[in-house]
């Protein structure tokens, strides 16, 4: 990696130069925010944190997590929920009076993973949790900027 620096009247200049598939340049204008310059770094170094948000049958809790550790995935948040989608909920006959069930119950579970595990994590949750039928669930990735062990203050990849 090259990083040339130049200083112009008002603004400083980085340019990036990285070479993946080919060539990519970025020019970021910095002292805008200290979130854009922490994002620069990560860039810089190659580094990201995911985090991946699983909407998930109950049943299929188990399958998950064992398929999740299998891969390499160390630690995940799992948090009752419920919700709707394409479903949109179903009828349920109790005591001879049909009820609607707007809300069914899902399973929402958590996991934040280095950038090189995100792909094996991803195909981990979407073979376990499949069953071929509507409510299977849905999977959201997102990138994280930081992550920091309350205890001992760890950052990044050590915190996680």
């Amino acid at each position: 990696m090259e990083i040339n620096q130049h200083k112009d009247n008002k603004a400083k200049t980085m340019h990036y130069q990285k070479s993946t598939l080919g060539m990519e340049h970025a020019i970021l204008r910095l002292g805008r925010n200290e979130c854009l310059s922490r994002h620069l770094e990560l860039w810089a170094q190659d580094y990201y944190m995911k985090k991946i948000e699983a909407i998930i049958k109950p049943f299929k809790l188990d399958e998950v997590k064992e398929a999740l550790h299998e891969v390499g995935v160390k630690g995940l948040t799992v948090i009752e929920a419920k919700g709707f989608g394409r479903q949109k909920g179903h009828t349920e006959l109790y005591r001879g009076a049909e009820y609607v069930v707007d809300f069914l119950p899902k399973v929402k579970v958590e996991v934040v993973v280095d950038d090189n595990l995100l792909e094996r994590s991803v195909e981990a949750i979407q073979q376990a949790a499949y069953t071929g039928r509507i409510g299977d669930g849905k999977i959201f990735v997102s990138t994280i900027d930081e992550a920091i062990r309350i205890r001992t203050n760890e950052k990044g990849n050590e915190a996680i």
